[in-house]
């Protein structure tokens, strides 16, 4: 399939990525545009295993309070060089992970920072409730597995899926950030407050209020 200057824009449009880049990915992929953007995240995260050895001392701390104070966020996201933490791609992706840890309320930033004592907790919650479900035990473990695994993804930053994009994850915004910017790129640590945590109160879906508090701002643009 011949590859249009109309299809490479699109493309660059939807990934914003380079135009031969664009280009390549579409000719690698037979012109199929869902195929020709994976194309693209997956070299974006071959560019971003190389420089996972670099040092990333620079960067920013962000903070973002929601609902009129009811939830804050300070997150501290590395760089390797100030003309970077000082760029507009930059700033953008730090705002929209604190933006993702105020709607989303992760525990952790990555699998690798879960206790083994609360993860051993949480199996020991998971195991009850498939005995208490009646399951036989030969698939009680299975279904324990597959909700541990469930929880991990709801808990860790990285494996969250990303809110303005459902269908990638943290882990894959930040790779094509890092593929986007030509650096290495490292989420520190975070806080996050609510109001009243911990006390009985009103559940209210904060990623949708978050949403809408986005879908105002474009509107009014």
């Amino acid at each position: 399939m011949a590859v249009t200057a109309k299809d490479i824009t699109e493309l660059r449009q939807r990934t914003q990525a380079g135009m031969l880049d664009c280009k390549n990915a579409l000719e690698a992929t037979n012109g199929d545009m869902d195929k020709a953007a994976e194309w693209l995240r997956e070299k974006g995260m071959a560019s971003a295993a190389k420089k996972e050895g670099r040092i990333a001392a620079e960067g920013k701390v962000e903070s973002y309070i929601h609902l009129g104070g009811k939830i804050g966020v300070l997150v501290e996201v590395n760089c390797e060089t100030d003309f970077v933490a000082k760029s507009d791609a930059f700033n953008e992706f730090v705002h929209n992970i604190a933006l993702q840890i105020a709607a989303s309320k992760p525990l952790f930033i990555s699998e690798a920072d879960v206790d083994q004592k609360s993860l051993e907790a949480e199996r020991k919650i998971f195991l009850a409730q498939t005995q208490n479900e009646g399951k036989p035990a030969n698939v009680a473990e299975k279904i324990v597995e597959g909700r541990i695994k469930k929880y991990l993804q709801e808990v860790c930053l990285l494996d969250q899926v990303y809110f303005r994009e459902g269908t990638k994850t943290i882990n894959d915004y930040l790779k094509e950030t890092i593929g986007k910017i030509g650096e290495k790129i490292t989420i520190r640590r975070f806080v996050r407050y609510e109001m009243g945590e911990g006390l009985q109160k009103k559940e209210e879906n904060f990623a949708d209020e978050i949403q809408k508090q986005i879908d105002k701002q474009k509107a009014s643009a």
